[in-house]
């Protein structure tokens, strides 16, 4: 879906996508609801967002450590909020952030959010639960709107993350990370590797438009 978001081309399509992005917009799930800002990832128009929703619905997640790394809307976050985890929501869009408090006030859910590049603002630590849904285009992101799709021309993104990453894992920490049959999977798993990470696979998800996989990333 990101893939077809990315390369609309029909000019009255291209038009009513505009046209849907010029307002906030409303998302729900499990009963709760976030408004979500033109200049902040879309989940209703993805199927990624839905797909790690479901998925960490089944996780038992009561008085857990809960890091969402690149958070967006903020709807996983407050999910798993809703079902106990103690929540740190990242992001590095600004607008993003604020949004998600007012969400997370409307919606009576308490967590706390961090403005981070990354884990650059992020404490030190390992969490029982790292979950990222990572842009993964290969091209330059003009503004921080489209670094929520775009990795860099040369996996910078990927990079950065693989450099990071290893200091907040430890045995006990699932980081699950969800792409698209869209994205070069075997380059992202290549640069893992060379930082002592490998991917296990632990969900497959076909829909009409793509297949989409989530991974646990531990250090091997």
């Amino acid at each position: 879906m990101r893939n077809f978001i990315q390369r609309v081309t029909h000019p009255f399509l291209k038009l009513g996508l505009q046209l849907y992005y010029w307002k906030p917009r409303n998302f729900t799930y499990d009963s709760i609801t976030v408004k979500i800002h033109p200049d902040v990832f879309p989940p209703q128009l993805t199927f990624s967002s839905k797909i790690l929703l479901d998925f960490i619905q089944d996780l038992d997640l009561q008085n857990k450590t809960l890091l969402e790394l690149g958070c967006g809307s903020g709807i996983i976050s407050l999910l798993a909020t809703k079902k106990g985890a103690q929540v740190t929501a990242s992001d590095i869009n600004q607008t993003a952030l604020a949004f998600l408090v007012g969400n997370a006030e409307k919606n009576h859910l308490t967590l706390t959010t961090i403005y981070s590049d990354l884990f650059q603002n992020i404490e030190n630590r390992a969490f029982d639960y790292i979950i990222i849904n990572p842009p993964y285009y290969p091209k330059q992101p003009r503004n921080v709107k489209e670094q929520a799709w775009f990795c860099g021309e040369n996996f910078e993104y990927f990079e950065k993350l693989f450099r990071q990453l290893p200091s907040y894992l430890s045995p006990k920490t699932s980081c699950f990370m969800i792409l698209s049959q869209d994205c070069d999977i075997e380059k992202i798993k290549a640069m893992a590797f060379e930082k002592n990470m490998a991917f296990e696979l632990v969900m497959e998800k076909k829909t009409l438009a793509e297949t989409n996989f989530i991974f646990n990333i531990i250090s091997s």
